[in-house]
């Protein structure tokens, strides 16, 4: 049972810093891609602090799917018209509530799978644009 916990928490704290990392870095591939990178190092060292090579595991797989997240929450508020400073704190500060959330029993392994499920949904409701109301806009 400890087992299960340590890895949900590596999990949850990977997840936490993949998204604080994208709200300040996800405004382009590149930095959605390091946000990422960032999320599984420290996945992997909370994992081995914590335990062993499973933990680290678990660690390394919240940090992926933190940052397949928050990469597109972070690019869609900044497409919208959000500051990058304003986005990189709300996002941060959102992403260090997880991390300490993720010290829940098995709430880091719930983190760890809703956030690339919330992105895809705020994906969906995101407005269409259509082409005929930019052909009117030249007008």
């Amino acid at each position: 049972m400890w087992e299960w916990y340590r890895i949900g928490v590596a999990a949850g704290i990977g997840a936490g810093i993949a998204l604080l990392a994208a709200g300040w870095l996800a405004r382009k591939r590149p930095g959605a891609l390091l946000a990422i990178l960032i999320g599984v190092a420290v996945g992997i060292g909370v994992g081995f602090a914590l335990g062993d090579w499973k933990d680290a595991v678990g660690g390394a797989v919240g940090g992926v799917l933190g940052g397949l997240g928050g990469a597109p929450l972070a690019a869609g508020t900044l497409r919208r018209g959000g500051t990058v400073s304003g986005t990189g704190i709300l996002i941060g500060l959102a992403g260090l509530g997880i991390a300490a959330l993720a010290l829940v029993p098995f709430l880091g392994y719930l983190e760890a799978l809703a956030l690339p499920a919330l992105a895809a949904r705020a994906r969906r409701r995101e407005p269409e644009r259509y082409a005929g109301l930019r052909t009117l806009a030249r007008d």
